[in-house]
């Protein structure tokens, strides 16, 4: 394991003094310093990867997990999301509602920052986007009612006015055929 670490050493310090001046004494305690550092990583259980990272809750307060400008995710800790939804699926294949069974949270709570809701909400009064869904709901009612009373309006029509009997037409007739010579 030791010749892969100075593997690593010389590769890191190569390209650090690539671009940075150093004096021998200077290149010297820089490999000292990468080696250990490389050491000591090597060194820390659970370094390959195990996920028993991700397996273990963050600990964060639920109720301080929804801040103002951005929202925690109890389950790894990460923080900096507008919204939780999105990382929920991605990272933890789980959808907010088990989320907030898992943590107990209620279930009418926002996954979303405080100032990103309200941002939302001011563009929507902004754009009329209330009186537009109500426009809208009126004229789809408005139609279904018209849609109900059309066919009571044809049957009733139907039913008053008789329509005249089409006349038959004359049937045609084939022509005799001539008689095979």
């Amino acid at each position: 394991m030791s010749s892969i670490l100075v593997e690593l050493t010389a590769n890191i310090v190569s390209s650090h003094a690539a671009s940075v001046e150093m004096s021998s004494d200077e290149l010297l305690l820089e490999i000292q310093k990468v080696y250990q550092a490389l050491k000591n990583l090597d060194a820390e259980p659970g370094s390959e990867g195990t996920g028993a990272a991700q397996e273990t809750p963050a600990v964060v307060n639920p109720k301080k997990s929804i801040q103002k400008d951005q929202i925690v995710c109890l389950i790894c800790g990460k923080g900096g999301f507008k919204t939780l939804s999105r990382h929920l699926k991605q990272a933890h294949d789980m959808k907010p509602a088990a989320y907030r069974k898992q943590f107990k949270l209620p279930a009418g709570t926002p996954l979303a920052a405080k100032n990103y809701s309200e941002a939302r909400r001011q563009a929507a009064l902004n754009n009329n986007l209330g009186e537009n869904l109500a426009k809208g709901r009126m004229a789809r009612l408005e139609r279904l009612a018209a849609a109900k009373a059309a066919p009571a309006a044809v049957k009733s029509k139907a039913v008053t006015t008789k329509a005249p009997k089409a006349t038959p037409k004359p049937r045609k007739t084939a022509a005799p055929k001539a008689p095979k010579k």
